[in-house]
């Protein structure tokens, strides 16, 4: 007779929670308590122990939001306890969870009296070992941080900063006792849950769905719930039969690794952050002493780095485990950084700054970029990766597209210069698994890839705010390493996974360009201030390094290693996928932005510093960092005499004259300069841009420059999403309270005032003598809420695709809507500018720290086509910071007509790097130059081992191929192209010479070439 599945599943709740649980622990005793509270921010071990204790006990409320408590705890195991092979006993805790997942409310850490740490707790991890003499004497570190349920999406919350938080205790500690541990009654609830959860995934019409009913009915009949110690056993035993049946010879085959991904600052500081690595990583090193075959990937050099300089002891026996192969590094960057919005050279250093540190401190180099939870991936990152001696890529996030899932699993992506790389997305669907029946069933019913492969990966451990894998996770995966019904599972590493993967196929599908995340689309957009931290953190970083080496090897200055890796890492650490993108909490941002301005007045010192000394003494005026693409390419490290482009005869200066309207319209203005005649109507607005040519620019009665206010109210995720709908409400802020046009130091100025709510808007339309483009400037002194401020520019242009720069070169998409995908991708990244064009004419928009665009494209009465470029300038969500971008913030953009792709590079360039004046007494000559300016020199510095010889990186900007001259006036030795860990790369000589090199480029290439100067 078959058992009724409802009728046994009832039965086994009601024996689960009523018997099975509470005969978990058999003896409880009580342990003595005291405690000392941290006046403000959390202090190291050895300071919380000379604190004085007071007596504390179960059941006080403790923690007010972001506080610490350390408690004292001591104790000894009855002597009437019956300790064996059987009994266990453990300290079991509960500092007062509330139901959210760990890593979101309270944690501890607990210590033993010589500062050697235990490991940590939270929810579904809330026991400690007791020591084999039965004494417990510890010190628990906990944190009350306040409860931001993430699923919260939008809602308001005070909690995200000290200063809003309040004061009032937020726990109550439940428990904190002994107790003696029936681990026969916790492996029959191991039992029961795989047995349940695989019955449960598999249909009613399956023999082996009836056959594991039938077991469980069984054993809920050979068990006594009123003497369940006395029973467990044949209980069991009841059950063994139906977990010992093998998998099919067809089962899917699951790599599962131990994972925790913490997030390096989210709804919680970065100062959290480091704390949550120690209660992690411990965590897994004592699980790992239990497991022999438990195997732990970790990823983030930075998390580790931290673990070194605050917890020595658990690094060194993280290293230990590292030796064994139990704690396997992956990934190799610094963090898990966003990839959309940071420029090319950082997103090498993620992978520079990573590889280094696991080669350095453990001997390691990962093979793998790992990245779960990152918002979209730009098509340079392939070629990056492979440059950087890694094989393989990992991410999970991608299946968390709204609208389009990714046909494949596993396959080769293909990045815009046509570098491969081999790429899994694992169909668990989780970087956060618990290895439960259900979340394997998943992965073995959505795997695209059946037939070519047979196995994927599975990440698993609590994550996001850590905890990582626990022992009932584990259990699990032994339980259905070879079980009939579940796909296998075998406890392993990232490695063995890819080599398998890769092992089991010649020949794999291609996926070709960016992987586009159909979500949190409003990521490119929020927090400004954060984001333009960022841009200009890298512009200094890159001048800083250019100025120094150019100091070091010209003048034998010595070079800032130390502060300039100092200030790297940390810049790496504010590219973190929920920093950069403005998704943390308000004090994650308020420390965001504080550290980018201190970072930025230090790399102005070293900058100045480096180019005081290379000007030499004099009064000469000098500029350095010319904003031409021209000069950027082709000469890196240059210091010659200033040039104003207001006094060169060929750059007449500029008018302004009013302007009637057209068609009996409103007036306004007409700015010239001799090579540019722009309109601009009396509310500031532009009405026409004509280049030499004179071709109009702007679509027929449309108007440039117009800022359109959307409500933004995303359905789910609030800083993070940009939803689609938010184009059915949109006010134009076409009225100016104010207008003045003047000519200001030689530059024709329309300045108007818009106000709307509690904003004002200074929108500035500008033409300079000797330029090509217009300039608009917007400052903003915002205080809207749940609002989006699009910068609309509607073009007379025909353009079947946009071009967008993204890190080294730049990607074209479609402007139609042909496809799902296409309609998808309704907002997307560009870095400092996009151009549309029609054949024999382009026009670029180039900005200055914005990075959400949208393209879209209407066919008008004339037949003609109006394609329309917003920007997204601000957003004003208020979850997770209420103040989301609340004040005052300048913008600039720029429009040009008639440009090419070059033209396009340097109007961003020219926003971006800006000229310097420098007093000195010498000119000094470029560094390093290339013949060709499409073959752009990114980065020149000091090689990482300090060595002193020379780094230049190049790559190829066009889209096309590329012959080149790189040309040095240093005294070199040698010279060899090098991966970007500065390794050889070919042993063949390069073709020219030492100090010419000859240098043939793909489209998009990146070489990076190392000169030896001594």
């Amino acid at each position: 007779m078959h058992s009724d599945p409802r009728r046994t599943g009832d039965r086994l709740t009601r024996f689960v929670d009523e018997s099975l649980r509470a005969s978990l622990h058999t003896r409880t005793a009580p342990l003595a308590l005291a405690s000392w509270e941290v006046p403000d921010e959390p202090v190291p071990f050895g300071v919380a122990q000379r604190q004085r204790f007071e007596p504390f006990a179960v059941g006080s409320p403790w923690g007010r939001p972001w506080s610490t408590l350390w408690l004292r705890v001591q104790g000894t195991v009855p002597g009437d306890w019956a300790i064996d092979e059987r009994h266990s006993a453990e300290v079991s805790i509960d500092l007062g969870f509330d139901g959210l997942a760990p890593g979101f409310q309270a944690e501890g850490l607990a210590f033993r009296p010589d500062g050697t740490i235990v490991k940590g707790v939270s929810p579904r991890n809330s026991h400690l070992p007791v020591d084999s003499g039965g004494v417990v004497d510890l010190f628990l570190e906990l944190a009350a941080n306040p409860g931001i349920p993430p699923e919260s999406h939008w809602r308001t919350t005070p909690l995200g900063d000290k200063a809003t938080a309040g004061s009032e205790p937020l726990y109550r500690l439940r428990r904190l006792e002994l107790a003696l541990v029936d681990r026969e009654v916790w492996n029959l609830l191991q039992d029961i849950g795989v047995a349940r959860g695989l019955a449960e995934q598999l249909s009613a019409e399956d023999p082996r769905s009836a056959q594991l009913w039938t077991a469980l009915d069984r054993m809920l009949d050979v068990v006594d719930p009123d003497s369940v110690g006395a029973t467990v056993t044949a209980a069991r035993a009841a059950l063994a039969p139906a977990l010992a049946a093998p998998a099919a010879a067809s089962a899917h085959t699951v790599v599962a690794t131990g994972h925790a991904h913490i997030d390096s600052a989210w709804l919680w500081p970065v100062r959290e952050t480091v704390r949550k690595c120690a209660r992690t990583f411990s965590n897994v090193v004592a699980l790992m002493d239990e497991h022999p075959d438990f195997r732990f990937s970790c990823s983030s050099a930075q998390q580790l780095a931290w673990v070194k300089e605050s917890y020595p002891e658990l690094f060194a026996r993280i290293r230990e485990k590292v030796a064994t192969g139990q704690f396997v590094l992956v990934g190799g960057q610094w963090v898990e950084p966003d990839t959309n919005l940071p420029g090319g050279e950082s997103t090498v250093r993620q992978l520079v700054h990573g590889k280094r540190f696991f080669l350095e401190e453990f001997g390691v180099e990962t093979t793998e970029v790992w990245l779960p939870d990152t918002f979209g991936y730009t098509a340079s990152l392939p070629q990056i990766i492979r440059l950087s001696g890694s094989d393989w890529f990992m991410t999970q996030k991608i299946s968390w597209n709204q609208s389009n899932a990714m046909p494949h699993h596993t396959f080769w992506w293909e990045g815009i210069d046509g570098t491969r790389v081999f790429t899994h997305f694992p169909p668990i669907d989780t970087y956060n698994a618990e290895l439960s029946p259900a979340e394997l069933a998943h992965a073995q019913r959505t795997y695209r890839d059946h037939g070519a492969g047979s196995v994927s990966l599975a990440p698993f451990g609590w994550g996001d705010g850590g905890g990582g894998p626990t022992r009932e996770m584990v259990a699990s995966a032994h339980r259905q390493a070879d079980l009939d019904g579940s796909p296998r599972v075998r406890l392993g590493t990232p490695r063995e996974f890819f080599e398998a993967a890769r092992a089991e196929r010649d020949e794999l599908p291609v996926w070709s360009g960016e992987m586009y995340l159909e979500l949190h689309r409003g990521t490119l957009t929020s927090q400004l201030r954060t984001k333009q931290g960022n841009r200009r953190l890298e512009r200094l970083l890159r001048e800083a390094e250019l100025w120094s080496t150019t100091a070091s090897v010209t003048l034998g200055r010595p070079y800032p290693y130390d502060e300039l890796e100092r200030i790297w890492r940390r810049t790496l650490l504010l590219q973190f996928h929920d920093i950069l993108p403005g998704s943390s909490i308000a004090w994650v941002h308020r420390e965001a932005e504080a550290d980018h301005a201190r970072l930025a007045g230090e790399l102005e010192e070293i900058v100045r510093a480096a180019l005081g000394a290379l000007a030499g003494e004099g009064e000469q005026r000098l500029v350095a960092n010319s904003a031409s693409v021209a000069l950027e390419g082709v000469a890196a490290g240059a210091i010659a005499s200033w040039s104003s482009p207001s006094s060169s005869p060929a750059s007449p200066g500029v008018t302004i004259r009013p302007w009637p309207g057209e068609s009996g319209g409103p007036g306004g203005w007409i700015l010239e300069n001799g090579r540019m005649r722009v309109a601009v109507d009396a509310d500031g607005l532009v009405r026409s841009v004509c280049d030499a040519s004179g071709r109009e620019a702007v679509a027929p009665g449309e108007r440039v420059a117009l800022l359109r206010l959307h409500r933004d109210v995303p359905d789910k995720w609030d800083a993070w999403d940009l939803d689609r709908h938010y184009r059915t409400s949109a006010v134009d802020l076409d009225t100016a309270e104010e207008v003045s046009a003047s000519v200001r130091d030689g530059v024709a100025v329309v300045e108007a005032t818009r106000r709307v709510g509690a904003t004002t808007i200074v929108q500035t339309i500008s033409l300079g003598p000797g330029r090509d483009a217009v300039d608009i400037t917007l400052d903003v002194d915002w205080h809207e809420r749940h609002k989006l401020l699009k910068l609309v520019i509607p073009l007379d242009v025909h353009a079947d695709r946009s071009t967008s720069e993204i890190q080294f070169g730049h990607l074209d998409r479609p402007t139609h809507t042909n496809t799902s995908w296409d309609e998808a991708r309704f907002e997307f990244v560009a870095h400092r500018w996009i151009r549309l064009g029609e054949e024999g004419y382009a026009i670029a928009i180039a900005n200055d720290s914005t990075f959400g665009h949208s393209v879209t494209r209407d066919t008008r009465a004339d037949g003609g086509t109006t394609t329309s470029v917003g920007l997204s300038v601000l957003r004003a969500p208020t979850f997770p910071d209420p103040e989301s971008d609340q004040g005052r913030h300048t913008l600039r953009f720029a429009l040009r007509p008639g440009a090419s792709l070059a033209d396009a590079a340097e109007e961003g360039h020219r926003l971006d790097r800006a000229l310097r004046e420098v007093a000195g007494g010498r000119e000094i000559a470029p560094l390093v130059r290339s013949s060709d300016p499409a073959v752009r020199i990114e980065t020149v510095k000091p090689a990482e081992d300090r060595s002193g010889d020379l780094i230049v990186r190049l790559f190829e900007s066009s889209g096309g191929r590329r012959s080149t001259v790189v040309e040095t006036d240093a005294a070199v030795q040698r010279v060899q192209v090098v991966d970007l860990l500065e390794r050889p790369l070919d042993a063949q000589p390069l073709d020219g010479g030492l100090n010419r090199v000859n240098l043939q480029l793909r489209p998009f290439q990146i070489i990076t070439l190392r000169y030896g100067l001594s």
